[in-house]
């Protein structure tokens, strides 16, 4: 048996319609359903339904064999007990610094910096020589800088509506995301060829992709 975690939401959705152009269905909708083990049509494979910062962590530690995770996610979690072997190319975003309309965020003295993508930050700042104090917070970044918490954020930016709603504006890009397949080493070992029968499949399904 194949574990595969993913994560409710955008990530979901689009990995599964990924796993439908290689004959892969959920049988339970897990909106509809409380179940966090869902299997699928195929057997010898069930999903995992948890949280997307947790995904990182149940793969490496083998309670599942793979897992669908955003680079955003994969940054922060900086664990070398994983494979990344392909790039799904869907979920995408991006990683940004944002602030208030007319005020640069790359500029000298210290910068308070509202985030919940610490590593991220960290290194990008301390990569343009810039001293920042990082403030980690778990949510509603964008109040940060119109309280007087942080002169700016560093957060996950799609359509940047929601910072436009607050009076805030994106900046500097960071990194672009997209949503990666990861891999438990021992299962690679033990599972091999379930493990690279499913990957290849899920590359050939990539390479015929309109996109």
């Amino acid at each position: 048996m194949l574990t595969l975690a993913l994560s409710k939401g955008r990530i979901y959705d689009e990995a599964v319609a990924l796993l439908g152009r290689i004959g892969i269905q959920p049988t339970v909708d897990p909106g509809k359903s409380r179940k966090l083990i869902i299997p699928t049509n195929r057997d010898g494979l069930q999903l995992l339904i948890i949280r997307a910062t947790d995904v990182p962590t149940y793969v490496e530690y083998g309670a599942a064999d793979l897992g669908v995770a955003g680079k955003d996610v994969l940054v922060e979690y900086d664990s070398n007990g994983l494979y990344e072997p392909l790039d799904l190319g869907i979920a995408r975003c991006r990683l940004m610094t944002a602030g208030k309309p007319g005020e640069p965020t790359l500029r000298g003295g210290r910068l308070r910096v509202a985030t919940k993508y610490v590593n991220a930050a960290h290194r990008y700042f301390a990569g343009r020589g810039i001293q920042a104090d990082i403030i980690k917070l778990y949510g509603s970044m964008e109040l940060a800088p119109l309280v007087g918490l942080a002169d700016c954020i560093v957060d996950v930016v799609d359509t940047g509506n929601t910072l436009k709603a607050n009076g805030l504006e994106p900046k500097e890009l960071i990194m672009d995301i997209s949503s990666r397949l990861i891999l438990n080493k021992a299962a690679m070992k033990m599972k091999h060829a379930e493990v690279t029968g499913f990957i290849a499949e899920l590359r050939q399904a990539l390479a015929q992709s309109p996109e």
